[in-house]
């Protein structure tokens, strides 16, 4: 069965932006609405309840990643029996995964109020909305789960990204009317886990209805089940990294800072996820078609498309280090105040932690969709443990400072020179490393040149903060596309990169097409 690999991923990325873009709208609304009707520490709450939960989901072990993975070699073979077979596995860790979450999550309740520094709003009581939210996310594993399954390895995000929108919609309204009209957090996180289940529910039959014949078949063979559980095992310490370097981070400053510094680092946070999420949609939308390709195709032919994504990604990254430096600072002071905004340090380390992250974010995603996990198995372990030991020490020494600076150091110096090898000696030739590796030492440096340029430039922008933003934002935005235009119009990864545009998007640019040759 053969996947339309670019059409597919046009089609997630167009409807996995829209979900996005909304998903960085209202949620930022809802943010607002609770420091304005509720208070900051709210959001504190929540920062530490959905780190926590994170910590619980360990019990997934990867098998979503490791069950797409074994989907595709079906697919391309057009083995509807195997697929079946593989959903029933699926369907039955899946029940297992949330019963193990269930119970995992009630024996941690008793010490949820030790991980907070100093008091928690008046009036609410910590257990109960603990439970609330862990009930949603054992509903998220329970209810026809399994199901994300087929579209993720059909290449049919698009569907997920719909049910998405028409679901949070209703859960997002509902919520919003619950603070400003009622100022009640326990209907507030009820309706989350009610919005939870209606989303499962709804993605189930949307997948019943276009996959009819894809249902829970015959048991799978035990030398399939062995390879998968072997997969799944070596996911395991991924797994653990991933979750150690997004939670611990939350959990220390909870900790050691307390909720209200957590909710003012979260809110910084929140705008730079919200800017990886976009780019996260690109990836997440090509994994499947890079895993397809990775069968298929020769590893000049894979190399050769990392090269573009490389490009193409280093560009991205660029570009929003720009925004980030010269807009973090106003953005802030129109949203929330100069009461809880950080100093410019604190910025500078984002930005610097953003632009690693979105390469090491593409190198993952190569890693996931060629399935070398065993490969990879201790990397994330190792670079989480580093993580978290640097963050319990540099914590103690410069408070959210130490924070940040632990996460860029162990993703540099651990985390991305050994993911580097595990790809060059698996997926790509060993001799093709240096002149990939220089290349993207080129693209850092570059944007490292913008960054500073644009920084100097707008520091002597100092009108009120939405003049300051709105004209800092055009400096950014046209200086450093201009840049990456003049410095790369004439090399091959930007030619490639336009037509790599051309093919997502069916439309033509004819400005950069020009400029290209």
């Amino acid at each position: 069965m053969k996947i339309e690999r670019t059409k597919n991923a046009a089609r997630n990325i167009v409807f996995g932006v829209l979900l996005k873009i909304y998903q960085i709208l209202i949620p930022f609304v809802m943010r607002t609405i609770m420091i304005y009707f509720l208070g900051i520490q709210y959001l504190g709450l929540n920062s530490l309840f959905t780190s926590i939960l994170q910590v619980l989901n360990l019990a997934e072990l990867g098998v979503g990643a490791a069950m797409v993975y074994s989907m595709y070699k079906p697919i391309v073979d057009d083995d509807k029996d195997r697929i079946c077979s593989l959903m029933r596995l699926y369907r039955t860790y899946y029940r297992l995964i949330g019963l193990v979450i269930a119970v995992a999550g009630s024996i941690l309740t008793p010490f949820v109020p030790h991980l907070i520094k100093g008091d928690v709003p008046a009036g609410l009581n910590v257990y109960i909305l603990y439970l609330l939210n862990l009930g949603a996310t054992v509903l998220s594993y329970w209810l026809f789960a399994y199901k994300n399954s087929v579209f993720e390895a059909f290449q049919r995000q698009d569907v997920i990204s719909k049910v998405t929108l028409a679901t949070n919609t209703i859960q997002y309204a509902l919520q919003a009317g619950t603070i400003i009209v009622l100022h009640n957090y326990y209907v507030y996180v009820i309706i989350l886990l009610a919005g939870q289940a209606l989303t499962n529910i709804v993605t189930a039959i949307m997948a019943t209805k276009m996959y009819p014949d894809l249902k829970p078949g015959k048991k799978l063979d035990k030398e399939s089940i062995r390879k998968i559980n072997h997969r799944i095992r070596d996911l395991f310490t991924s797994k653990i990294g991933a979750v150690v370097v997004n939670s611990a981070d939350t959990i220390v400053i909870s900790a050691f800072l307390g909720l209200t510094v957590l909710a003012e680092y979260q809110n910084y946070f929140y705008i730079l996820t919200a800017v990886i999420g976009m780019v996260d949609v690109m990836l997440n939308s090509c994994t499947a078609g890079i895993g397809n390709s990775l069968i298929v195709e020769t590893k000049e032919k894979n190399l050769h498309d990392l090269k573009k994504f490389t490009f193409l990604i280093s560009w991205i990254s660029g570009v929003c280090c720009c925004c980030f430096l010269n807009l973090f600072q106003p953005f802030m002071k129109i949203w929330v105040g100069e009461k809880y905004m950080f100093g410019m340090g604190v910025v500078i380390c984002l930005v610097v932690y953003y632009y690693i992250y979105e390469i090491n974010r593409l190198l993952n995603t190569y890693k996931d969709a060629g399935g070398i996990w065993h490969q990879d198995r201790f990397r994330p372990l190792v670079t989480a443990l580093a993580n978290l030991g640097m963050n319990l020490i540099m914590v103690q020494f410069w408070g959210i400072y130490g924070i940040v600076l632990s996460t860029v150091l162990s993703m540099a110096f651990v985390g991305m020179p050994w993911i580097f090898y595990n790809l060059f000696t698996t997926l790509f030739k060993k001799e093709d490393f240096k002149g990939y590796f220089s290349r993207l030492i080129y693209y850092a440096l570059m944007a490292a040149i913008i960054t500073v340029i644009t920084g100097v430039v707008c520091s002597f922008i100092r009108l009120s903060a939405l003049q300051t933003f709105i004209i800092r934002a055009v400096i950014c935005l046209v200086a450093s596309n201009a840049f990456y235009i003049l410095v790369f119009r004439k090399t091959t990864e930007f030619k490639e990169a336009v037509q790599l545009m051309d093919k997502v998007t069916k439309h033509k640019v004819p400005m950069l097409k020009k400029m290209a040759g």
